[in-house]
């Protein structure tokens, strides 16, 4: 058995887990969680504000981590290994959780484990099913990424694709201030999507049908603030639903196109698997599960609550590289990029978030 502390701070959800790598399912897995939302103090901006990340971050992390381990009956002493987000993300918030994570495994005498948020991502179907075995296909659709990448097994990954321009977990966030849903976006256009008719509001689907499987979707943005701006204004439910609509035939088309790929390759491929935010919304696993079934394939996704950020997927991401003998040094550094195949070719308009 292997007890690891994580710590999540990369954007503004301070969270605290403690993970069982033991455990034979997901329901003992976690031992104990807490997460502190901060969507109260961003919604006046209508998005993340960088420094009141990181302040929230300094005040909640502490008292998170005290009642996550109140609530196992367990102490420091009691841990394995110390994991914390190392990046990429919000360098602020990334420094708060890992130099607080330095301190507990100093003072605790136990190994550091300096955890790459997406890889928490690509690892958390794991967390959530014990049968899921590498390798396999992860989309990562989240408000800062959008990929494709074969996961081979704990750090290693191959870049498939990736979006030229902005992440779809940002366009849904633009779609809700544009229609003035507030922040969180993904989950509200979510919701008014299932009033509308996806139908009646004609949108681009960037990329549709290119041989190559990367996403876009600023064109897809600006096609959005251009309906709601049109006279007459298109019913906000329906621009909610045709907006998603697009989003979800882009991200099925573009991942039939990597899958297609593969197989020619012969790679062993049994499972395709969602992670991120945009992974929680149910039309977007619908869509994919049935697009895993026509290429005879597993579909896997975390439960909704996995699919946000938090602690457990950092403690299991940090429970899996302990288990290969791995520890990092107390001199490691925050980083606020940090791409899970670094050897991948730049892509033609993709930018520093590839």
């Amino acid at each position: 058995m292997a007890l690891i502390l994580g710590i999540e701070s990369s954007c503004d959800e301070s969270a605290a887990a403690i993970v069982d790598t033991a455990a034979p399912d997901l329901a003992l897995r976690i031992v104990a969680q807490h997460i502190a939302s901060q969507d109260e103090a961003h919604r006046p901006y209508g998005g993340v504000v960088p420094e009141i990340a990181a302040r929230a971050h300094v005040e909640r992390l502490a008292p998170l981590i005290k009642a996550t381990l109140a609530d196992a009956g367990l102490t420091l002493a009691d841990m394995d290994a110390v994991a914390a987000t190392a990046g990429p993300g919000l360098i602020g918030g990334v420094m708060v959780g890992l130099v607080t994570a330095k301190a507990l495994a100093m003072a605790g005498n136990k190994p550091l484990l300096a955890v790459n948020h997406l890889e928490g991502h690509a690892l958390s179907p794991r967390l959530a099913d014990p049968t899921l075995r590498f390798p396999y296909v992860l989309l990562l659709v989240s408000g800062g990424h959008c990929q494709l990448l074969e996961v081979r097994g704990v750090g290693d990954y191959r870049r498939l694709a990736t979006t030229i321009d902005d992440a779809l977990g940002e366009a849904f966030d633009k779609t809700a201030k544009l229609l003035g849903l507030g922040y969180p976006g993904g989950p509200a256009v979510e919701r008014l999507a299932r009033e509308g008719n996806p139908k009646t509001v004609a949108l681009p689907r960037p990329l549709l049908g290119s041989n190559d499987p990367n996403f876009s979707f600023a064109g897809l943005k600006s096609a959005v603030a251009r309906a709601v701006a049109a006279h007459p204004t298109p019913c906000p439910a329906d621009i909610a639903a045709s907006f998603q609509q697009a989003a979800i035939d882009c991200l099925t088309d573009r991942t039939a196109r990597a899958l297609d790929r593969l197989e020619g390759e012969s790679s062993g491929i049994g499972a395709l698997v969602v992670a991120g935010g945009v992974a929680a919304n149910a039309a977007v696993r619908g869509a994919l599960e049935a697009l895993a079934a026509q290429h005879g394939l597993r579909f896997v996704a975390p439960p909704p609550a996995l699919c946000t950020d938090n602690a457990a997927m950092i403690a299991w991401a940090g429970g899996e590289k302990l288990a290969l003998g791995h520890r990092d040094a107390l001199d490691i550094s925050a980083r606020p990029r940090w791409p899970l195949d670094p050897g991948a070719e730049p892509v033609r308009g993709a930018g520093a978030k590839a």
